[in-house]
């Protein structure tokens, strides 16, 4: 959608959501709980592995 849209993540957020609403409590529960961390660790460790595969070969 954001390549699609060219709109900004945050502004598509904020055109999904409505205040007090049940999708912003689950992304609001998301972000307490580190998840934007945990992706951001989860492609990092993904491409230190892939390299590792690639020199070992």
């Amino acid at each position: 959608m954001v390549l699609q849209s060219e709109l900004h993540p945050a502004a598509l957020k904020d055109a999904v959501t409505s205040p007090g609403g049940t999708t912003i409590a689950g992304v609001e529960a998301l972000e307490m709980h580190g998840m934007r961390a945990a992706c951001m660790a989860a492609v990092v460790a993904a491409a230190k592995r892939a390299t590792e595969l690639r020199d070992d070969s």
